[in-house]
């Protein structure tokens, strides 16, 4: 189970990341882009995936964690049940937004 502290901690960490309000409500960005950001909904996290196929690919896996709504049709970002994930999946998931949106200067390659 994951919280929204969890995720300030985890996304404040990655390179070149800050933190402002989107729609009113805690948003993180890389070199201005948003990447992920807490839903109005509590407990959940708006992730953004590279596009909508991987996003599809999430949403197929496990409906239970990741879910959309009308409002994110033709979006690449996903919904994510903050308690359904744990730490290290919320890690990998904000790694993965992060990549998805930061400028290739800041890019490291997987491994």
């Amino acid at each position: 189970m994951s919280t929204e502290e969890d995720v300030r901690r985890i996304a404040t960490a990655l390179p070149e990341t800050t933190e402002r309000t989107s729609y009113g409500t805690p948003a993180f960005y890389v070199a201005g882009r948003i990447f992920a950001r807490l839903h109005e909904e509590p407990g959940v996290l708006v992730c953004w995936r590279a596009d909508t196929d991987e996003r599809q690919a999430l949403l197929d896996a496990d409906p239970e964690k990741f879910f959309t709504t009308d409002h994110y049709r033709g979006h690449a970002g996903v919904l994510v049940r903050l308690g359904r994930v744990d730490a290290d999946e919320l890690s990998e998931l904000l790694a993965e937004a992060w990549q998805a949106r930061a400028p290739k200067r800041l890019r490291r390659p997987p491994g």
